[in-house]
């Protein structure tokens, strides 16, 4: 097993986007095409969240994102967290998972605002087909529960964007 403290930390984002009614769009992982390669039985939900290319600044990465896991384009950016937010892989999946070359990740967040209709939502087949589905269901959920609903060693994660994000939902109420 590879050392983690010499293993860097893959720079990433995550988008936590509110609807009108202050609750986040939430997907659950398809068990395959899984980048953690960590199996999610009981806790497999999540935000959309995924690497930062070369050359790509955080936000454009996280409008990238977003359009390829729930083809969403119709939002605005409403937040962006003050910190990177972090987590390591546990044990068992380092120097296998995220192509066994990092610890964890180093997450930048934003909260969107969804301004457009569900029908544009599409997690099994988003950008009409030309991304690969990462989810194979979603639903709107309160911000405070994601912690429960994503795999454990992600939770602290999911805490600091819950305080950075707790905020919001009241700011988008309509």
């Amino acid at each position: 097993m590879p050392k983690r403290e010499d293993m860097p930390y893959r720079d990433c984002v995550g988008v936590a986007v509110f609807n009108a009614q202050g609750l986040v769009f939430v997907g659950r992982r398809k068990p395959e095409g899984n980048p953690e390669h960590v199996t999610v039985n009981d806790s497999p939900w999540q935000m959309p969240q995924g690497g930062i290319d070369k050359g790509e600044t955080p936000i454009a990465a996280a409008w990238r994102e977003l359009y390829e896991e729930t083809s969403i384009r119709t939002a605005e950016v409403i937040a962006e967290a003050p910190e990177w937010i972090y987590y390591d892989l546990p044990d068992e999946a380092l120097g296998i998972a995220l192509k066994g070359k990092y610890r964890g990740q180093r997450q930048r967040w934003f909260a969107f605002r969804f301004t457009g209709d569900e029908a544009e939502i599409d997690v099994t087949a988003p950008g009409g087909g030309a991304h690969p589905a990462e989810f194979d269901k979603w639903r709107w959920e309160a911000l405070e529960k994601l912690p429960d609903l994503i795999v454990p060693f992600k939770r602290q994660a999911y805490l600091e964007v819950v305080k950075a994000f707790a905020h919001v939902p009241a700011g988008v109420r309509g």
